[in-house]
């Protein structure tokens, strides 16, 4: 159960509500994690800001991949939960994508990259040797793109915490498997 106030669409805070609409329209429903950042406006704000932001840096696929590799090195349910979804469903990623994401790996070879680079940046609290820059470089990353990853590391950290704090309901429909019924 959640240790915080996950309040009902109806008794947000006013200044939320567009925030909330849109999420709701582009998702399909307005996650828990949303409703309780909602609470302080300030908070939902600054996370909407920056997820608008960082979603025009790296294709799609790659920040899907950063946030469920990184999600799984923090053990964070609520994230792999609602980031398995979208990746699914809005992204476009398999499966097995999905599955390789979580171990900070990919079926793409340079997005893999991206991936183990920031599971490590995670690990080992942005301590990362020379070793793992030059990897990441050897797959074709730029460092202005190198910047982009770690950024959409500390985004999903972000989430995670926050989440990992509240210990958020888990409210994310269930992913539909390739064939079958959701």
């Amino acid at each position: 159960m959640s240790r915080m106030n996950t309040p009902a669409l109806e008794d947000v805070p006013d200044e939320t509500t567009a925030i909330l609409d849109r999420l709701g329209a582009q998702l399909g429903f307005v996650p828990n994690m949303f409703r309780t950042l909602a609470s302080n406006p300030a908070v939902l704000d600054a996370v909407v800001n920056l997820q608008g932001t960082m979603s025009r840096v790296l294709d799609a696929k790659t920040r899907h991949t950063i946030a469920l590799a990184v999600s799984e090195a923090n053990g964070c349910a609520y994230c792999l939960a609602i980031h398995t979804y979208v990746s699914s469903e809005l992204g476009g990623m398999s499966s097995r994508d999905i599955e390789l994401a979580r171990t900070g790996s990919s079926v793409d070879r340079k997005r893999a990259a991206a991936a183990r680079f920031a599971r490590q940046v995670v690990v080992s609290r942005g301590r990362v040797g020379d070793a793992e820059l030059v990897a990441v470089r050897a797959a074709g990353y730029t460092d202005p793109e190198i910047l982009a990853i770690v950024t959409v590391a500390v985004q999903a950290l972000l989430t995670n915490f926050l989440n990992n704090v509240n210990q958020t309901d888990i409210d994310i429909p269930t992913v539909r498997s390739p064939g079958g019924p959701g």
